[in-house]
């Protein structure tokens, strides 16, 4: 498999499996997964980064728990819709996972994600600094996830 557009997705990943969706942070990885319909995600777990072969192993070790079959990982594009340094980042993460396990990975525009959902958090879930700092990637990841299963069900 490969890094692929969202749009083939759902025709790679095995059927009435889930998908995780990923926010790539410096220090941690937001992990949400969706239900084996592929309507809603959830928020799921935080991977605090150490190395990448951890990081993976964590990632493989939920995704086998969950059966999740592919990943949908947030493209933290600039507002003016080009890519940069983090993007790059996030790409050679799409492409090493690659290199220790088959599956299909797409990627979302996520522009906006973590802001949106610190917003929510503070507003509408009233939670105070310490508590959306352990929440907010994974929620971001959630937030991710969902916007690319509502544009496939948009098809």
């Amino acid at each position: 498999m490969a890094v692929v557009d969202l749009l083939e997705l759902p025709a790679l990943a095995a059927p009435n499996t889930p998908v995780v969706g990923l926010d790539l942070g410096e220090k941690t990885i937001g992990v949400a997964v969706s239900d084996a319909t592929r309507m809603v995600a959830s928020p799921l777990h935080l991977i605090r980064k150490l190395k990448f072969t951890d990081d993976a192993a964590a990632l493989f070790k939920l995704m086998e728990s969950r059966k999740a079959s592919a990943l949908v990982i947030g493209l933290p594009v600039n507002m003016d819709g080009t890519e940069g340094v983090r993007c790059q980042s996030n790409r050679a993460f799409a492409r090493n996972i690659l290199r220790l396990r088959e599956m299909p990975i797409a990627f979302w525009d996520e522009r906006m994600s973590t802001m949106a959902v610190n917003r929510m958090l503070v507003s509408e879930a009233d939670m105070t600094r310490a508590r959306r700092a352990e929440v907010v990637d994974k929620a971001a990841a959630a937030w991710i996830l969902q916007g690319a299963l509502d544009r496939l069900r948009s098809l």
